[in-house]
């Protein structure tokens, strides 16, 4: 049942309910479905979306603290046993964890900020801002083609792809692979008024094989991750149901698209 009141904190919003009501999914519901929801729900009611509709920031921050609950172990728990009280005991804030979104909408990162809540991230603070003021060096990298090069912690490497009318509309997919299997982040950049680059979207890398890789797709169908836990043992022993077990562990990738013209993507050192 949904309850509603006041709510102690600048970070929560004014009227409070029930988060899963909010969210639109179960109470036994998973990870991948709360955060399949949330995006949505934020896409939805971005306020840059919604300039006629004065209540949408109120909705969007409404979600993101719904979010902030779910999407935390802990704090779900609590909830769910005691309700609203629990967290208020435990002098709760709202913080969204973007990296646990893996590839995310990270434009909502700005205006977090300006609703007052404070937002986790794993990128240079220095990289973010040189970007921002458009102080980076961008590489041109033409489609089809590849770029090499090492990238060190907390740097990171531009590059401006360009894309026609007709490559917009086939979709093109941007991967970035490490045969030393060190960590990295994709990151995709979009173009802001004053020139600079605001990060809009990020990837962390996984192992794949004997590599680590990270790709964005920007196509017009929908692509899905299978899982790499089941391992060549398993394979080998039970082929079959090896191969059902994955299967059931394909995921939903992030799925854009482009217009036509130069897109911002970097390359970010997470490890060295």
């Amino acid at each position: 049942m949904a309850s509603s009141g006041k709510m102690e904190g600048p970070s929560a919003p004014a009227l409070r309910r029930d988060p899963y009501e909010v969210l639109s999914v179960s109470r036994d519901s998973s990870d991948q479905e709360i955060k399949s929801a949330y995006r949505k729900l934020a896409l939805k009611y971005h306020p840059d979306k919604n300039a006629s509709n004065p209540e949408a920031s109120e909705l969007f921050k409404e979600v993101a603290y719904s979010y902030s609950i779910l999407s935390d172990p802990e704090k779900r728990r609590q909830y769910d046993t005691a309700g609203f009280e629990a967290l208020e005991n435990e002098g709760m804030d709202m913080e969204i964890d973007l990296s646990n979104l893996g590839t995310v909408n990270t434009m909502f990162a700005a205006l977090f900020s300006k609703l007052g809540v404070p937002i986790k991230t794993t990128v240079s603070p220095t990289v973010l801002e040189e970007a921002m003021n458009g102080t980076v060096t961008v590489r041109p990298l033409p489609v089809g083609t590849s770029a090499m090069g090492k990238v060190e912690k907390q740097s990171a490497h531009f590059f401006g792809v360009t894309i026609s009318e007709e490559q917009a509309h086939s979709g093109i997919v941007v991967r970035a692979t490490s045969v030393a299997q060190s960590k990295f982040k994709l990151l995709f950049f979009e173009q802001e008024i004053n020139g600079g680059y605001g990060l809009a979207l990020q990837e962390d890398s996984q192992k794949t094989g004997k590599v680590t890789s990270a790709g964005m797709y920007f196509l017009h169908f929908q692509v899905y991750r299978m899982d790499s836990t089941v391992n060549a043992l398993a394979m080998a022993k039970d082929p079959e149901a090896a191969f059902f077990k994955r299967l059931e562990g394909l995921q939903p990738c992030e799925v854009s698209t482009l217009k036509p013209g130069t897109h911002i993507f970097a390359v970010y050192g997470t490890h060295s």
